[in-house]
């Protein structure tokens, strides 16, 4: 079983992408047979959805961009659950986090691959209260379209996902809230898996 994160920053490596690393960690050490794999969209091509409904007719999206070299991953039946993450802009989730989950559709138009699979959500923002939540329900909203089984990392943690705080130095090592939140996830994420 297969666990993958999305990392839905402009940014390769920084605070979100570090974040997704502590949730699937944590799921790995909870499960050791379940494999992980991060995507980082920060340098890809995706572009928003236009609409054009090629997807109706094949699993393949009309634009030429780099998310029809995500299908095959994203299409994979040995995924279980993706946990997706997003920086906070302006409240919610980057224009990044939109497009891909957008351009989805395509999986749910060809055999609803997404159907039964748990998702989880963490939002990382530069102010402790600037919108996590709202960046969250943006995800689990695209996710109830797909059928998914929307999960949180339990009484302990953010009752939608996980919140960390990247602060004024804009790093989350010193948000240990917010590092037990996204582990909190994965292992949650990884129970779940393992009771299905």
């Amino acid at each position: 079983m297969k666990i993958i994160g999305i990392c839905c920053s402009p940014r390769r490596g920084q605070t979100t992408c570090k974040a997704l690393e502590q949730c699937l960690l944590a799921a790995r050490e909870t499960d050791q047979n379940i494999e992980t794999q991060l995507i980082e969209l920060a340098g890809l091509d995706i572009k928003p959805c236009i609409a054009c409904d090629q997807c109706k007719k094949e699993m393949k999206c009309s634009i030429d961009d780099d998310f029809n070299t995500l299908i095959p991953a994203l299409a994979d039946d040995e995924v279980a659950a993706m946990v997706i993450g997003t920086p906070v802009y302006f409240g919610s989730v980057t224009a990044q986090c939109k497009a891909f989950l957008d351009r989805c559709v395509l999986l749910a138009r060809n055999g609803q691959k997404f159907r039964n699979r748990l998702l989880g959500a963490l939002a990382v923002g530069k102010v402790r209260h600037g919108g996590h939540e709202l960046a969250i329900q943006t995800i689990h909203a695209a996710g109830f379209c797909h059928d998914m089984i929307c999960v949180n990392g339990g009484h302990h943690a953010c009752h939608f996902g996980a919140a960390l705080w990247s602060g004024p130095h804009a790093n989350i090592e010193d948000d240990d809230l917010g590092i037990q939140d996204a582990r909190e996830l994965g292992k949650r994420m990884a129970q779940l898996i393992g009771s299905r």
